[in-house]
């Protein structure tokens, strides 16, 4: 019986092993009778192949390798690391090896690299999508992930989206219910790991069922566990025989889980606070920040391509009546369902902001003449003309809207927004409920 934990290989010179010591089958799971006659590359795992036999080329030119690395996949499917020290016999022509299983070693350094590499993808990440991308490189370095998405759960809505999910052969599924039946929605609602094999006898949803066509044989998820409660699930799964996951596998994700929950958390909490910080807290329209941003944003690229913006200053007549008659909630509602009305009057490139109050802004990106503002300015005031059906009350508002465009009334915010507010505020002058361009230099004001 051979006691050494090292593997001794002899290959002849078209690369078959001609022998291997009783150790090989512990290390590689073959018997010395299965492998001999086989071609060594075989067991090497394909992405491995072409510097392996680039390495056993050089050993057969008489340069001996005594610390080279490479990955086999074992008959029982694991991929394992192995080391060799080999060397060739001119006089026997044969290349001989000893291997040394050097899994658990890279196993612990990969972890290692694989926890900082999360640590810094989740400061540099500029957003989720970026870390998704960022963490889905990290996880394939440590296990095959070439199948990989990530579950979110909003407990509050009881929704389970698929922000992030590569697959050969489906697309992320739609947004579900966390009672849907779906495995990742069993992970994150038992909160432990699941490994599903083709032995496995459990029923699976249609992208990834294994009594399937295209359904995944092998499914690995692990829950992404913070202190504030599970919060989703990270997912690989593998089509092929040649790609399985293992309780190592479960144990390795389940441990870099913990840290990329809490990255995914922290660039969460980051997002929500950025886009507090640039939106109205009651619209969820740009705020004046925000607004005054692609404001600027606008006028470069207005100013290089020698286009034409506009703005309109959206003001409600006499909503202060409102509010001192029905309550400021009703006005607040009221607000809301301007809000509503106004993106609907625009374009998906347009911007409407709210600086505050009943005051709205509007910006109308690359238009065409100056017309056409007063076209989306007539557009809007009749919008709001039309009864608000709120909670319990009908309301009936109009509106004053001033109008200013680049470049005729100004070539900086600051002008377009004085001569926007200053139409406007002679829109109300004349009785309010109607929009009013800006004095154009060297001509009159007049009401549209």
């Amino acid at each position: 019986m051979d006691l050494l934990l090292d593997a001794i290989c002899v290959v002849d010179v078209e690369g078959r092993y001609v022998f291997v010591s009783a150790a090989f089958e512990r290390i590689f799971g073959y018997t010395p009778e299965e492998i001999i006659g086989k071609p060594m590359i075989e067991l090497v795992h394909p992405d491995d192949r072409e510097r392996t036999l680039q390495a056993a080329s050089e050993i057969m030119a008489g340069q001996p390798k005594p610390h080279f690395q490479n990955r086999y996949v074992r008959k029982d499917g694991r991929v394992i690391h192995i080391m060799w020290s080999a060397r060739w016999s001119e006089a026997d022509g044969m290349r001989v090896a000893v291997a040394r299983d050097i899994t658990e070693l890279k196993r612990a350094e990969s972890m290692q690299v694989a926890l900082h590499a999360i640590s810094e993808a989740a400061h540099s990440a500029a957003d989720l999508l970026a870390l998704f991308r960022n963490i889905h490189l990290i996880i394939g370095k440590l296990l095959p992930a070439r199948n990989f998405f990530v579950a979110l759960y909003d407990e509050k809505k009881d929704q389970l989206s698929f922000p992030y999910f590569v697959d050969e052969h489906d697309s992320a599924p739609s947004v579900q219910k966390l009672d849907s039946g779906t495995l990742s929605a069993e992970v994150i609602r038992t909160g432990q790991a699941l490994l599903l094999t083709p032995d496995t006898p459990v029923m699976r949803p249609r992208y990834n069922a294994p009594l399937d066509g295209r359904g995944a044989l092998h499914w690995l998820g692990v829950p992404l566990n913070t202190q504030q409660g599970i919060i989703g699930a990270l997912v690989v799964q593998s089509y092929s025989g040649e790609v399985r996951y293992t309780e190592q596998d479960k144990v390795l994700l389940q441990f870099v889980s913990t840290q990329i929950a809490a990255a995914i958390e922290r660039k969460q909490t980051q997002t929500w606070l950025q886009y507090v910080a640039l939106h109205d807290q009651l619209t969820a329209l740009p705020n004046r920040m925000l607004f005054h941003d692609r404001l600027r944003s606008a006028l470069a690229r207005a100013r290089r391509d020698h286009g034409r913006l506009s703005l309109l200053y959206v003001d409600l007549d006499k909503f202060k009546l409102i509010n001192d008659s029905f309550g400021h909630d009703v006005g607040d509602l009221l607000l809301c369902e301007v809000s509503h009305r106004l993106k609907h009057c625009v374009r998906e490139v347009d911007t409407v902001g709210r600086m505050g109050g009943d005051e709205f802004v509007v910006l109308l990106d690359n238009i065409g003449q100056p017309e056409h503002a007063s076209i989306v300015a007539e557009k809007i005031r009749t919008a709001l003309n039309q009864p608000f059906e709120l909670p319990d009350h009908c309301l009936h508002i109009s509106t004053s809207i001033g109008i200013a465009v680049y470049p005729e009334h100004g070539g900086d915010s600051k002008q377009l927004m004085r001569f926007a507010d200053d139409a406007m505020y002679n829109a109300k002058k004349h009785g309010g409920n109607r929009l009013m361009m800006s004095d154009i230099p060297n001509q009159p004001a007049g009401s549209v």
